[in-house]
C-alpha cells in the first residue's frame, strides 16, 4: 500500500492522503492569503472524509469533475455542503455551485462501525467515533496493494483529528482498532491541556468580570463544534449571552442529529439559553456589558471582525479566543502582537486579549496514551501528520524511542510505502 501526502504533512491545513492511486481521504484547505490547497488534483475512484472542517473538507468540490463517490457521516455531510455555501459568498474558492451540487449528489452517508467498500475499489472501510466534532471519525482502510488490489494483509488507520477527553458535547475517541500503519495527528503533542473543569472556571470568572465592570466580550468562536461547546458552557454557568455568525445554523444542523452529540438536552438548552443576533441589529448589543460569541475563531472574517471594530479601543473590553490561532492569522497576530488588520487598517488592541483553549484535538499525553494502546493492538507503523514541523518530528522520535515501532514525519508531496 502507498500513502502520498498532499497536503497536512508538517503543517496544520489542507489534510490530504491518497492511498495508492485510487482512494482519497480528506481533501481540505489552509487558511492563508492566499488560500493554499493541496499540492496535487488526483482523480480518485471514492473519496472518505474524516469530518466536517475546512482543513479537511475545504477542496472536495473541486475534485466533482470525476463525480467519485464520497462518503462520510450524515453530520459531515450537512456541514461540508454549509462550508461550500459560504465559501461561495465569500468568493474565495475555486469552485462553482454546480460542483457542491454534484458534491450532494455523490455523497454516500456512513455510520460508525459500519465496514463498506468504497466505490469501484477493493478495500473495506470503517469509521469510527473521533470525538472532535460532532459527525468526525477516524478512517480504516483495509486490503489493497499499490495496484488498488486487495491482498487481505495491509491495514492503515488515519485518525483525523482526535479528541482523547470528554466535553460538553462530545464523548471522546474510542480505542483505535487494529491497524499495521497509523496516521496521527500531532497539533498539541508538546502540550498539555488544562483541566476541562479548571478552564471552565476561568474563562467564566473571566467573562463575569468584564462583565461586571460594564465591559464588553467577543468570544470567537469556529462555526463548527467550538460555538456550541462555549453556549454549553455559558448556559451551565448561567452567563448571559449573545451568539452570531454561521454557528447558529450549524447549531441548528447539529440538533437534527441528537445521536452524534453527548447530551441533546443539554445542547437544547444552550441553544435556547443564547440570544441570536440579526446582522441588523449589531450595534444594538454592544456597550452595554454583552458577551458576543460569534465567528471567526481566527479572526479571519465573520461578525467579530465587526465587533471588534467597535470595542478594540477601550482596555474594559475583551476579547476571549477559544481555541488554536493558526501562525499568520489575524487571530494569532491579536494574541502574539496586541494587534488586528481590519478592513485593511492594523488597530493596536487596547482590550484585553486572552486565549482559552477549549480544544477539541487531544494533547500530549493523550496522543500518548492513544499510540500505547494501538501498538498494544498490533500497530507497526505510526505517521506523524496535522502538526507543525516540531511536534510532528517529536512525536514520531519519540514512537521509534518510547514504542519500538517504525515511525516518521512524512512532507507534503511525499509517497510512503507501507
Amino acid at each position: 500500500m502507498r500513502l502520498t501526502f498532499l497536503g497536512g504533512a508538517r503543517e496544520v491545513g489542507r489534510s490530504a492522503m491518497l492511498v495508492n492511486d485510487d482512494l482519497l481521504v480528506d481533501f481540505g484547505v489552509k487558511t492563508a492569503n492566499p488560500t493554499l490547497y493541496p499540492v496535487s488534483s488526483p482523480s480518485p475512484d471514492a473519496v472518505v472524509v474524516s469530518h466536517g472542517h475546512l482543513d479537511h473538507v475545504g477542496a472536495l468540490p473541486t475534485l466533482m469533475d470525476g463525480f467519485p463517490p464520497v462518503y462520510g457521516t450524515p453530520p459531515t455531510r450537512e456541514l461540508s455542503r454549509r462550508l461550500g455555501e459560504d465559501s461561495l459568498k465569500l468568493g474565495t474558492r475555486r469552485f462553482q455551485r454546480e460542483d457542491l451540487l454534484r458534491l450532494s449528489q455523490a455523497w454516500e452517508d456512513t455510520g460508525y462501525e459500519e465496514t463498506f467498500v468504497p466505490g469501484i475499489t477493493d478495500y473495506e472501510v470503517t469509521l469510527t467515533d473521533a470525538g472532535h466534532i460532532p459527525g468526525s471519525a477516524s478512517v480504516l482502510v483495509e486490503g489493497g496493494d499499490q495496484d488498488g488490489e486487495a491482498d487481505g494483509g495491509e491495514s492503515v488507520l488515519y485518525t483525523g483529528d482526535i479528541n482523547t477527553t470528554p466535553t460538553r458535547l462530545l464523548d471522546p475517541t474510542v480505542s483505535p482498532p487494529p491497524a499495521d500503519t497509523v496516521v496521527v495527528e500531532s497539533t498539541y503533542f508538546d502540550h498539555e491541556h488544562t483541566d476541562r473543569g479548571e478552564l471552565e472556571r476561568r474563562f467564566v470568572d473571566s467573562v463575569r468580570e468584564t462583565l461586571y465592570e460594564g465591559g464588553d466580550v467577543i468570544v470567537p468562536v469556529f462555526a463548527i463544534g467550538r460555538t456550541q461547546e462555549i453556549l454549553m458552557v455559558l448556559e451551565a454557568h448561567d452567563v448571559p449571552c449573545y451568539v452570531d455568525g454561521m454557528g447558529v445554523d450549524v447549531l441548528r444542523t447539529l440538533r437534527h442529529h441528537p445521536e452524534y452529540v453527548r447530551d441533546p438536552d443539554a445542547l437544547k438548552r444552550a441553544a435556547n439559553h443564547a440570544r441570536e443576533v440579526k446582522p441588523s441589529r449589531r450595534d444594538d448589543v454592544l456597550g452595554q456589558g454583552r458577551a458576543i460569541v460569534t465567528t471567526s475563531g481566527m479572526l479571519s472574517g465573520g461578525p467579530a471582525m465587526k465587533y471588534i471594530k467597535d470595542i478594540y479601543d477601550h482596555p474594559g473590553n475583551k476579547i476571549c479566543l477559544t481555541g488554536y490561532q493558526v501562525e499568520g492569522t489575524p487571530g494569532r497576530t491579536a494574541l502574539d502582537e496586541g494587534r488586528a488588520e481590519i478592513d485593511g487598517t492594523v488597530l493596536p488592541l487596547s482590550a484585553q486579549v486572552e486565549m482559552h483553549d477549549f480544544s477539541a484535538h487531544a494533547d500530549g499525553p493523550g496522543l500518548r496514551e492513544y499510540l500505547r494502546e494501538a501498538v498494544d493492538a498490533g500497530a507497526e507503523r505510526v505517521l506523524a501528520v496535522h502538526g507543525d514541523e516540531h511536534n510532528t518530528t517529536a512525536l514520531a522520535e519519540w514512537a521509534r524511542d518510547e514504542l519500538g515501532v517504525e515511525a516518521g514525519a512524512p512532507h507534503v508531496g511525499e509517497e510512503v510505502q507501507i
